[in-house]
């Protein structure tokens, strides 16, 4: 019964070609444990908060499709067209039910299982993964949709070719299990791999740390822009710095800070909700009550960051930062310097020819 925490990983560099481990997709959705038992279905998150009210498709679809007392790890995800859209997904997040049942309807959502934690009365938790794989295998075989078993394989070249193809159809990388490891809630057990790239960015502005005084003022996080038709648009920020670093870099962009209206971002301060090009400073249901003030400052510099993914115009997670690129220009700092991973159809992703993990003999 729930709470119960998933699984965690680390991440590594590169799939690792030794060390017994099965392979399957990363997918970039809402990580989820499925508990259902008879007409009781309840979805949580990676933090055990619930989810089953904004998600009414994927319930109905569970107890159509999967066995009456089952407990499951996956994802919630959202299609549109060949390709994973988390912008998407986020907004199933939403407190109004109406609006819930009328995106349930438009863009509805689909749970990839990819680990066994419960059938009927037997736990899964203390089993090896090859054998929670293989039992899931036959309890879950032949899911057409909107619930899917996830692939696998046990071959590493077939692994690092599915890490460049699928990105094109929205997923993230991939995962790798040890064959004879237990399910471990909240330990870091997996290993992630996942897509990294680098860009060279303008600093926009910067916003001051929690912990910043006017005594002692600290940087928090820098805010990033990309150059498309002539504006400057935000596509993210970079954070995670020492303190030292923190007091150094506030004290180096001070000379750069100039008043809202001069700068190229002055035309949105009177938005009060979030707006299309999410700007900076902007409110949103996800950042409701927090402070998004940032200190504008004139987009001169440039930085090249660390970045693993885009989620439409913008870096999906926290950017890196690199080095100062004080030899660019800020306004050659475009998106065309992005790489575009080859599109790949997710359909092909979802409908393995063989959904037991590969070049397993005893599944």
């Amino acid at each position: 019964m729930p709470p119960l925490q998933p699984m965690l990983a680390k991440s590594v560099k590169a799939v690792p070609a030794s060390g017994g481990y099965s392979f399957e997709p990363k997918w970039d959705g809402f990580r989820c444990l499925v508990f259902r038992d008879g007409d009781e279905v309840e979805l949580t998150s990676r933090n055990t908060k619930p989810l089953t009210r904004y998600f009414p498709e994927v319930v109905a679809a569970i107890k159509e499709q999967l066995p009456e007392r089952i407990v499951l790890d996956g994802e919630l995800f959202v299609a549109i067209g060949e390709r994973l859209e988390f912008e998407v997904l986020q907004e199933r997040i939403h407190p109004a039910q109406s609006r819930v049942k009328m995106l349930a309807e438009k863009t509805p959502a689909g749970f990839v299982a990819f680990d066994l934690l419960a059938l009927g009365d037997r736990s899964y938790l203390d089993r090896p993964f090859h054998e929670r794989r293989a039992a899931m295998a036959d309890a879950l075989g032949g899911l057409t949709g909107p619930c899917f078993l996830t692939r696998t394989t046990l071959d590493v070249a077939e692994a690092e070719e599915w890490f460049d193809d699928f990105e094109g159809a929205g997923l993230d990388g991939v995962m790798a299990k040890p064959l004879d490891a237990t399910y471990e809630p909240n330990a870091r057990t997996m290993l992630k791999i996942k897509h990294e790239r680098t860009a060279d960015v303008v600093v926009a502005g910067y916003r001051e740390h929690k912990t910043s005084t006017p005594e002692k003022p600290l940087l928090g996080s820098l805010l990033l822009g990309l150059y498309a038709d002539g504006e400057l648009q935000h596509i993210g920020v970079s954070a995670s710095f020492t303190a030292a670093r923190r007091a150094e870099l506030i004290e180096e962009l001070r000379p750069l800070v100039c008043p809202i209206e001069d700068h190229p971002w002055g035309k949105w301060q009177e938005f009060l909700t979030a707006n299309p090009d999410r700007v900076p400073g902007t409110q949103s249901r996800w950042s409701a009550g927090k402070d998004l003030g940032f200190t504008p400052l004139r987009p001169e510099r440039v930085l090249e960051v660390k970045y693993d993914h885009m989620e439409g115009r913008r870096f999906r997670h926290t950017a890196h930062f690199k080095c100062w690129r004080d030899d660019r220009d800020p306004e050659s700092c475009g998106y065309e310097q992005l790489e575009e991973p080859v599109t790949y159809d997710l359909a092909r992703v979802l409908s393995g020819a063989d959904n037991r993990t590969r070049g397993d003999e005893n599944d």
